[in-house]
């Protein structure tokens, strides 16, 4: 006894160990996390035509954003799969389609943001050549622009959520909150524009929830 009892403790303590090093390999869980990004440069302009409104000294340049890695992507990078969505101007483009060599696409949902606890399975578009998985222009996805005098005011629809299915078969909700730089809480168009200001939840793990 007083030498079977500790080999066969140690048999169980080691069998109990290895099945626990195998699960945490296996099946690793990573945390689903709310992430704010503010001031994305989106191609900004160096002034405005006073006369007309439109943005000057812009470069016509996307930036390229990954949520997988929450930062942005190079534009050298910009024929690969690294990035998922694209921001110039009021224009956002999705990894897919006729916009990058991915499979991404996209939807617009309208909800309350942390309301909208899992991804849609269906419902997904990507970029084409008559029109974009997340639609330009006023009030046909997710922004609103004033139609007075310039300059124009560009405006979050509250309640518009992006959900993304990115490339690598993973989930993303996005609510854009500011397209003006450190976001001012009422806008007169005179601010620096194109510095997206905007919260999203990455679901890293084989799943269609954001909780």
């Amino acid at each position: 006894m007083s030498i079977l009892k500790p080999i066969f403790l140690s048999a169980i303590l080691f069998a109990a160990f290895s099945i626990v090093s195998c699960s945490d390999d296996d099946d690793p869980f990573i945390p689903v996390v709310a992430t704010t990004v503010s001031n994305l440069e989106a191609d900004p302009a160096t002034g405005f035509d006073t006369g007309t409104g439109q943005p000057i000294g812009t470069t016509g340049k996307f930036k390229f954003f990954s949520f997988e890695t929450g930062d942005i992507v190079a534009n050298t990078d910009s024929a690969t799969t690294k990035w998922d969505l694209g921001f110039r101007g009021t224009t956002i483009i999705v990894n897919g389609g006729i916009s990058g060599p991915g499979t991404g696409q996209a939807q617009i949902l309208t909800g309350i943001f942390d309301e909208i606890n899992e991804a849609p399975e269906i419902g997904y578009l990507s970029d084409n050549s008559t029109t974009l998985a997340i639609p330009t222009g006023s009030g046909n996805g997710w922004y609103s622009a004033s139609a007075g005098p310039p300059p124009t005011i560009i405006t979050p629809i509250a309640g518009r959520v992006i959900v993304v299915k990115t490339s690598g078969g993973r989930f993303a909700k996005m609510e854009i909150l500011s397209y003006y730089k450190d976001a001012p809480a009422t806008p007169t168009g005179l601010e620096p524009a194109r510095y997206y200001t905007f919260r999203y939840v990455y679901q890293p793990n084989d799943s269609r929830s954001f909780q």
